[in-house]
Protein backbone atom coordinates (compact mmCIF):
# COMPACT_ATOMS: atom_id res chain seq x y z
CA UNK A 1 0.00 0.00 0.00
CA UNK A 2 1.49 3.32 -1.11
CA UNK A 3 -0.58 6.28 0.02
CA UNK A 4 -0.07 9.81 1.22
CA UNK A 5 -2.03 12.43 3.07
CA UNK A 6 -3.13 14.83 0.35
CA UNK A 7 -4.81 17.39 2.62
CA UNK A 8 -6.05 18.04 6.16
CA UNK A 9 -9.33 19.80 6.97
CA UNK A 10 -10.82 21.00 10.23
CA UNK A 11 -13.96 22.99 11.01
CA UNK A 12 -15.49 25.06 13.78
CA UNK A 13 -19.18 25.02 14.68
CA UNK A 14 -21.07 27.48 12.47
CA UNK A 15 -24.61 27.92 11.06
CA UNK A 16 -25.33 25.67 8.06
CA UNK A 17 -28.12 25.92 5.50
CA UNK A 18 -31.19 28.17 5.34
CA UNK A 19 -32.27 27.16 8.85
CA UNK A 20 -28.77 27.94 10.18
CA UNK A 21 -28.33 24.55 11.84
CA UNK A 22 -25.24 24.53 14.12
CA UNK A 23 -22.67 22.24 12.53
CA UNK A 24 -18.96 21.61 12.17
CA UNK A 25 -19.51 20.06 8.73
CA UNK A 26 -17.81 22.80 6.72
CA UNK A 27 -14.06 22.17 6.80
CA UNK A 28 -11.16 24.43 5.95
CA UNK A 29 -7.79 23.41 4.53
CA UNK A 30 -4.86 23.31 6.94
CA UNK A 31 -1.40 23.80 5.46
CA UNK A 32 0.86 23.07 8.42
CA UNK A 33 1.17 20.51 11.18
CA UNK A 34 -1.93 19.44 13.12
CA UNK A 35 -2.12 17.65 16.46
CA UNK A 36 -4.06 14.38 16.61
CA UNK A 37 -5.74 13.77 19.96
CA UNK A 38 -7.91 10.87 21.25
CA UNK A 39 -11.09 12.75 20.30
CA UNK A 40 -9.90 14.22 17.02
CA UNK A 41 -7.74 16.87 15.37
CA UNK A 42 -6.80 20.12 17.03
CA UNK A 43 -9.19 22.82 15.87
CA UNK A 44 -11.96 20.44 14.76
CA UNK A 45 -15.43 20.65 16.37
CA UNK A 46 -18.72 18.73 16.29
CA UNK A 47 -22.04 20.35 17.15
CA UNK A 48 -24.15 17.29 18.01
CA UNK A 49 -22.05 14.93 20.08
CA UNK A 50 -24.86 12.37 20.31
CA UNK A 51 -24.21 11.35 16.69
CA UNK A 52 -20.84 12.88 15.84
CA UNK A 53 -17.41 12.68 17.39
CA UNK A 54 -16.24 10.41 20.20
CA UNK A 55 -13.35 7.90 20.27
CA UNK A 56 -14.72 5.76 17.43
CA UNK A 57 -15.40 8.78 15.19
CA UNK A 58 -12.36 10.81 16.07
CA UNK A 59 -11.00 11.37 12.56
CA UNK A 60 -12.80 10.99 9.22
CA UNK A 61 -10.80 9.77 6.23
CA UNK A 62 -11.78 9.89 2.57
CA UNK A 63 -10.26 8.65 -0.69
CA UNK A 64 -9.10 11.49 -2.94
CA UNK A 65 -9.81 9.42 -6.08
CA UNK A 66 -13.53 9.40 -5.33
CA UNK A 67 -13.81 13.08 -6.14
CA UNK A 68 -13.01 12.39 -9.81
CA UNK A 69 -15.90 9.93 -9.93
CA UNK A 70 -18.30 12.27 -8.14
CA UNK A 71 -17.50 15.14 -10.48
CA UNK A 72 -18.36 12.90 -13.44
CA UNK A 73 -21.57 11.67 -11.81
CA UNK A 74 -22.69 15.01 -10.36
CA UNK A 75 -21.52 17.70 -12.79
CA UNK A 76 -23.89 20.26 -11.27
CA UNK A 77 -21.87 20.08 -8.04
CA UNK A 78 -18.42 19.79 -9.62
CA UNK A 79 -17.25 23.22 -8.43
CA UNK A 80 -17.68 22.12 -4.82
CA UNK A 81 -16.45 18.56 -5.18
CA UNK A 82 -12.94 19.15 -3.91
CA UNK A 83 -11.06 17.69 -0.89
CA UNK A 84 -13.00 18.42 2.28
CA UNK A 85 -16.36 18.74 0.52
CA UNK A 86 -17.78 15.67 2.27
CA UNK A 87 -16.66 16.95 5.66
CA UNK A 88 -13.62 14.71 5.94
CA UNK A 89 -10.59 15.54 8.04
CA UNK A 90 -8.08 13.59 5.96
CA UNK A 91 -8.15 13.32 2.18
CA UNK A 92 -5.88 10.43 1.24
CA UNK A 93 -4.35 9.69 -2.15
CA UNK A 94 -3.69 6.07 -3.07
CA UNK A 95 -6.16 4.40 -0.70
CA UNK A 96 -9.85 3.55 -0.78
CA UNK A 97 -12.40 1.23 0.84
CA UNK A 98 -11.25 -1.74 -1.27
CA UNK A 99 -7.62 -1.31 -0.21
CA UNK A 100 -8.13 -1.32 3.55
CA UNK A 101 -9.42 -3.83 6.09
CA UNK A 102 -11.44 -3.51 9.28
CA UNK A 103 -9.07 -2.72 12.13
CA UNK A 104 -6.13 -1.59 9.99
CA UNK A 105 -3.75 0.68 11.87
CA UNK A 106 -2.23 3.41 9.72
CA UNK A 107 0.88 5.34 10.61
CA UNK A 108 0.61 9.00 9.59
CA UNK A 109 3.29 11.37 10.81
CA UNK A 110 3.86 10.46 14.46
CA UNK A 111 0.24 9.33 14.97
CA UNK A 112 -1.31 5.87 14.73
CA UNK A 113 -4.94 5.66 13.59
CA UNK A 114 -7.21 2.59 13.40
CA UNK A 115 -9.91 2.08 10.77
CA UNK A 116 -12.96 1.26 12.88
CA UNK A 117 -16.25 2.05 11.10
CA UNK A 118 -17.86 3.35 7.91
CA UNK A 119 -19.38 6.77 7.65
CA UNK A 120 -23.16 7.10 7.45
CA UNK A 121 -23.85 10.68 6.34
CA UNK A 122 -26.64 12.78 7.83
CA UNK A 123 -28.85 15.50 6.38
CA UNK A 124 -26.13 18.12 6.82
CA UNK A 125 -24.37 16.81 3.72
CA UNK A 126 -27.53 17.69 1.79
CA UNK A 127 -27.62 21.14 3.38
CA UNK A 128 -24.05 21.88 2.35
CA UNK A 129 -24.72 21.01 -1.30
CA UNK A 130 -28.37 22.15 -1.24
CA UNK A 131 -29.26 18.67 -2.51
CA UNK A 132 -31.19 16.32 -0.22
CA UNK A 133 -30.36 13.32 -2.44
CA UNK A 134 -26.68 13.26 -1.57
CA UNK A 135 -26.69 11.43 1.81
CA UNK A 136 -28.44 8.40 0.30
CA UNK A 137 -26.31 8.61 -2.86
CA UNK A 138 -23.14 8.51 -0.77
CA UNK A 139 -24.35 5.42 1.10
CA UNK A 140 -25.47 3.57 -2.06
CA UNK A 141 -22.16 4.29 -3.79
CA UNK A 142 -20.04 2.57 -1.13
CA UNK A 143 -17.73 5.60 -1.36
CA UNK A 144 -18.58 7.16 2.01
CA UNK A 145 -15.14 6.87 3.60
CA UNK A 146 -14.10 5.60 7.00
CA UNK A 147 -13.68 6.73 10.58
CA UNK A 148 -10.49 6.31 12.55
CA UNK A 149 -9.99 5.90 16.27
CA UNK A 150 -6.72 7.30 17.60
CA UNK A 151 -4.39 4.57 18.84
CA UNK A 152 -1.42 6.86 19.41
CA UNK A 153 -1.75 10.67 19.45
CA UNK A 154 0.80 12.61 17.45
CA UNK A 155 1.29 15.22 14.77
CA UNK A 156 0.46 15.02 11.07
CA UNK A 157 0.90 17.33 8.10
CA UNK A 158 -0.10 17.31 4.40
CA UNK A 159 2.26 15.20 2.34
CA UNK A 160 2.87 12.62 5.08
CA UNK A 161 3.00 8.99 3.99
CA UNK A 162 0.11 6.79 5.08
CA UNK A 163 1.60 3.38 5.82
CA UNK A 164 0.12 0.16 7.09
CA UNK A 165 1.39 -0.37 10.64
CA UNK A 166 -0.75 -3.43 11.49
CA UNK A 167 -3.53 -5.47 9.83
CA UNK A 168 -5.26 -7.70 12.40
CA UNK A 169 -8.08 -8.82 10.05
CA UNK A 170 -6.54 -9.23 6.58
CA UNK A 171 -9.45 -11.29 5.26
CA UNK A 172 -12.16 -8.78 6.20
CA UNK A 173 -12.01 -5.98 3.65
CA UNK A 174 -13.58 -2.70 4.65
CA UNK A 175 -15.72 -2.74 1.50
CA UNK A 176 -17.20 -6.02 2.77
CA UNK A 177 -18.20 -4.33 6.03
CA UNK A 178 -19.79 -1.47 4.09
CA UNK A 179 -21.93 -3.90 2.09
CA UNK A 180 -23.13 -5.57 5.30
CA UNK A 181 -23.87 -2.27 7.06
CA UNK A 182 -25.66 -0.70 4.11
CA UNK A 183 -27.40 -3.65 2.51
CA UNK A 184 -27.58 -6.44 5.11
CA UNK A 185 -27.37 -10.12 4.21
CA UNK A 186 -24.58 -10.99 6.63
CA UNK A 187 -23.99 -14.66 7.34
CA UNK A 188 -23.89 -16.12 10.84
CA UNK A 189 -20.13 -16.47 10.53
CA UNK A 190 -19.70 -12.83 9.51
CA UNK A 191 -21.87 -11.59 12.37
CA UNK A 192 -20.02 -13.82 14.85
CA UNK A 193 -16.71 -12.38 13.73
CA UNK A 194 -17.89 -8.77 13.73
CA UNK A 195 -19.41 -9.08 17.20
CA UNK A 196 -16.01 -10.11 18.59
CA UNK A 197 -13.77 -7.93 16.41
CA UNK A 198 -11.85 -5.49 18.67
CA UNK A 199 -10.84 -3.27 15.74
CA UNK A 200 -14.48 -2.53 14.94
CA UNK A 201 -16.29 0.36 16.63
CA UNK A 202 -18.21 -0.56 19.79
CA UNK A 203 -21.55 0.46 18.25
CA UNK A 204 -21.14 -1.88 15.31
CA UNK A 205 -19.97 -4.78 17.48
CA UNK A 206 -23.14 -4.36 19.54
CA UNK A 207 -25.31 -4.23 16.42
CA UNK A 208 -23.64 -7.35 15.05
CA UNK A 209 -24.27 -9.14 18.33
CA UNK A 210 -27.95 -8.13 18.31
CA UNK A 211 -28.34 -9.26 14.69
CA UNK A 212 -26.61 -12.55 15.50
CA UNK A 213 -29.00 -13.20 18.40
CA UNK A 214 -31.98 -12.49 16.14
CA UNK A 215 -30.64 -14.80 13.45
CA UNK A 216 -30.09 -17.64 15.93
CA UNK A 217 -33.56 -17.12 17.40
CA UNK A 218 -35.01 -17.74 13.96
Amino acid sequence: MSARLLSIQTGRIAPLGPDRVPSGFVKHDIKGSVGVRPLGLDGDEQADLSVHGGPDKAVYGYAAAHYLVWRAELPAHSARLMPGAFGENLTIDGMDEDAICVGDIHAIGTARLQVCQPRQPCFKLGLYFNDARLPKALVRSGRAGWYYRVVEPGTIRPGDSVTLHDRPHPDFAFARLIRIVNFGGATEDELTRLAAMPGLAVKWRERAKAALNELRAG
